[in-house]
């Protein structure tokens, strides 16, 4: 009798295994990792941001009012917690993506005033931290991808068969996951180029 118990908890166990019991906790894992990333990449850029002011600001001083715009979003975007806790506050998480987005803008508008030094545009640690910046950008565009679809993959597990069942008997306390939204004005459209 006690071999055949033993058959039946070897066998309820491994049945357990394989059905995914695991999955959800699996791919809340990897949002909380996706979500460092992004944190990591805007981390760089928030780091990157003080140099690239300093740069220009040496070349430009009399646009001391996109150098203050660059300067105080970074601060605003430093001064917004962004812990794993961020995930499970939608507010939290919408006022994160703003102010990064104004930090992305501000940076867009820095870059607009560079075009109108020429020295500056020659100088090689301009040039550098520019370079630095537009990866940084670039890497933050991957990492967001990746958080989209590890939120994605999340979320569908969650609300799909087998693990509805999981979730509902095992996982309640785990809440879908909130996804990036575009925090500019008008994002979709494209944006208009004169050379006027």
């Amino acid at each position: 009798m006690k071999l055949w118990r033993a058959f039946v908890l070897m066998w309820l166990a491994m049945t357990l295994a394989g059905c995914g019991i695991n999955t959800i906790p699996t791919y809340d894992e990897q949002v909380k990792a996706a979500w460092a990333q992004v944190q990591n990449q805007y981390q760089r850029r928030a780091d990157l941001v003080p140099n690239l002011v300093n740069t220009v600001q040496g070349f430009a001083d009399q646009e001391r009012e996109v150098l203050v715009e660059v300067t105080e979003a970074r601060a605003k975007v430093g001064s917004i917690q962004a812990g794993e806790d961020i995930l499970d506050d939608p507010e939290k998480f919408k006022q994160f993506e703003q102010a990064q987005g104004q930090l992305g803008s501000a940076l867009q508008r820095l870059m607009v005033v560079v075009e109108r030094y020429p020295d500056l545009k020659s100088n090689q640690n301009f040039l550098a931290l520019q370079s630095q910046l537009e990866g940084t950008e670039n890497r933050i565009a991957v990492a967001r991808r990746d958080y989209i679809e590890a939120v994605r993959q999340y979320n569908t597990e969650i609300r799909t068969f087998p693990g509805r069942i999981w979730h509902s008997l095992l996982y309640s306390e785990l809440e879908q996951r909130e996804n990036f939204e575009a925090t500019t004005e008008n994002a979709e459209q494209a944006p208009t180029v004169n050379f006027e």
